[in-house]
């Protein structure tokens, strides 16, 4: 009996899959990166990718881009969502956790929803705002030092030292060691490469809407996917010497696992299930991801959260499904205040039977109003 594709679509299995291959996949790499470089990660995960991304779309006789509006903007999403998305996420999982690192890349339908309500106007709705809120707290639970966050809690500011050191502004002095600490102290954060890295990712989501309307968006992610490579292959070329002499055996089988399944294999599932119309469904199953990278860490990686992670994870995954139902939730409560609505309206008619203030004609009328 052949599967039918709405069936494999409705599949738990196959809705769950993506997510957890992009969750295996941060640990793989977290895994790798201590034999290897992490340039090197980024441009080996992506390249391969690309290419057999691009064999299926040559198999499915998709068209190839044919002008150049489309190839400058394929090459734009290249950059953002290809090069400085894999860029920053290899080189700031070397400082963090990999548990960690994909609550916070699981932060960018949080900046994209911000990011359209800016652009395009869309709206986000009470519910949408609610969940950036929670999503801005859950943040910075997990990004910021734990001293600020109890500084903070306990009525302080924790820049009063900052402010000392500008002292000096006459001679410049104050101003320098201030913009050198602050400088030393994000490039070598995880957390914050990381956050730019979500950012990259949700520029990259709302290219793709530009993308799609000039070239066929399977084969424009192939493409993004080799053009973004081919920098990361070059800088990893002149910067990182050496990359591939310290991998195991294990490394190379963890290299292909995240090129194959956390990549290209990862890309197709999302396509297919945006063509079968379960885009909901995905969206509400995208807090899987770090769900999936916190508890392999855990096991294979023996990475902790302090307690201030943990509640900036829980919020932060709170946000992420307030902002993807955002619109499911409105309806829910519509539906709700519909169905209450004749039925209090039938309380109060029959509870002042013979003393309504309303006549049994207009009574009518509002029960119609509110079916």
């Amino acid at each position: 009996m052949q599967l039918q594709k709405t069936d494999l679509a409705k599949s738990p299995i196959f809705l769950v899959s993506p997510f957890f291959f992009l969750g295996t996949a941060m640990v793989v790499m977290k895994y790798i990166l201590p034999h290897t470089s992490p340039l090197f990660l980024a441009a080996f995960r992506l390249l391969p990718a690309g290419l057999l991304t691009l064999i299926v779309a040559a198999v499915l006789k998709l068209p190839q881009p044919k002008t150049w509006k489309a190839w400058l903007w394929i090459a734009l999403f290249a950059l953002v969502d290809g090069a400085m998305f894999q860029g920053l996420l290899t080189t700031g999982l070397v400082n963090t956790g990999a548990g960690l690192g994909a609550v916070l890349i699981d932060a960018q339908p949080l900046v994209v929803a911000l990011l359209a309500r800016i652009l395009f106007g869309s709206l986000i709705g009470p519910w949408g705002w609610l969940g950036l809120t929670i999503g801005i707290a859950g943040i910075s639970l997990c990004g910021l030092p734990a001293a600020w966050i109890y500084s903070l809690w306990d009525g302080g500011i924790p820049v009063a030292s900052w402010l000392q050191s500008l002292q000096g502004y006459g001679t410049g002095e104050g101003v320098s060691a201030l913009a050198n600490l602050d400088l030393a102290n994000l490039l070598q954060s995880g957390e914050f490469l990381m956050l730019l890295a979500a950012l990259s990712m949700s520029v990259g989501t709302i290219l793709m809407g530009y993308v799609k309307r000039h070239a066929d968006p399977i084969v424009a992610t192939g493409w993004h996917m080799i053009l973004g490579g081919i920098p990361l292959a070059v800088l990893s070329a002149v910067w990182e010497p050496y990359p591939i002499d310290n991998l195991l055996v294990g490394d190379w089988l963890g290299l292909v696992y995240a090129t194959v399944f956390g990549t290209a294999l990862t890309y197709g599932m999302f396509f297919y299930l945006a063509a079968n119309g379960n885009m909901t469904s995905v969206s509400a199953l995208i807090f899987l991801t770090p769900v999936f990278a916190l508890l392999f860490s855990a096991l294979f990686l023996g990475e902790t959260l302090n307690n201030l992670q943990w509640g900036g994870v829980v919020l932060t995954l709170v946000s992420v499904y307030l902002v993807n139902q955002r619109e499911q939730i409105e309806g829910a409560i519509a539906q709700l205040t519909q169905r209450v609505s004749p039925a209090v309206v039938s309380s109060i008619s029959s509870g002042s039977a013979g003393e309504s203030a309303v006549p049994p004609g207009e009574l009518s009328e509002v029960d119609a109003a509110t079916d």
